[in-house]
């Protein structure tokens, strides 16, 4: 699809200032990475600011993340750090969040088990501080949900936008929960207002081009494109946290087992 230029470098300079108002003076961050588009362009945003820039993947042995992880970070030559979990310390773990937030919707609960491993690798890499591409999803039709409100029209996919922001800032109190025991910090530049209130004023069509588009996030992973992002990374389809890193399937059989 067509992009415009205009677009694509306002969106570029909302992302460059988003992230340097999220990261202030710090000059050593870790980034929650999975080798997809949103935390690759916000790993090469903080390195071409001049950050250095420690990646962060955690998942099961077999998982999608842990092996494309890989990739992705030797191509853009960064530091990466991986974490593989086992099932025994993941199911300690996971009664231990479950009984913290007091959450029953399962996304939630299996998104705050990933950020819990996130936090306390980056806590014994010596990192106080990580950040996160969580909103790029919710801003630039992302989900799947997106392409199956298309024929709704445009009204109703800004509808949706502002529903999934709504869940994504529950979610972020709940993540914070889990990170203060801990003593991390989480930054969120693509969630603030000023970032967000860009991003909603692109228009749809240079987001989500119909009801058949399985890929989405256009302007983004231009944007991505043009500032080096490996295509690889840049053109990956949306997995989320809890699918590529196996969290999902793996607590599912906890959940089996206790029955």
């Amino acid at each position: 699809m067509e992009v415009s230029i205009v677009l694509l470098e306002d969106l570029l300079k909302a992302l460059f200032t988003a992230v340097e108002y999220a990261i202030g003076n710090e000059t050593n961050l870790a980034v929650a990475f999975s080798g997809g588009l949103d935390s690759s362009l916000l790993a090469k945003v903080c390195k071409d600011i001049g950050v250095d820039v420690t990646l962060l993947t955690v998942g099961f042995s077999e998982s999608f993340d842990i092996s494309f992880s890989k990739d992705i970070a030797s191509k853009m030559n960064l530091p990466h750090k991986v974490l593989e979990l086992d099932i025994e310390s993941f199911k300690e773990n996971a009664n231990h969040i479950f009984n913290k937030i007091k959450c029953n919707v399962t996304s939630h609960i299996e998104n705050c088990i990933g950020f819990f491993y996130i936090g306390r690798f980056a806590r014994a890499n010596g990192f106080r501080t990580f950040l996160t591409a969580n909103g790029c999803d919710e801003l630039f039709c992302g989900y799947d949900r997106f392409r199956l409100a298309y024929t709704q029209g445009s009204q109703e996919l800004m509808k949706l936008t502002d529903k999934k922001l709504e869940n994504e800032f529950v979610l972020t109190q709940e993540i914070d929960c889990i990170l203060k025991e801990l003593g991390v910090n989480l930054l969120q530049p693509f969630l603030t207002p000023e970032f967000i209130s860009l991003a909603k004023n692109i228009p749809i069509e240079q987001k989500i081009t119909g009801p058949n588009d399985l890929v989405r996030k256009h302007i983004l992973r231009q944007v991505a494109v043009s500032i080096n992002v490996p295509v690889q990374a840049a053109m990956q389809r949306k997995k989320a946290l809890q699918y590529s890193s196996l969290i999902h399937k793996n607590f599912c059989k906890l959940n089996m087992e206790s029955r």
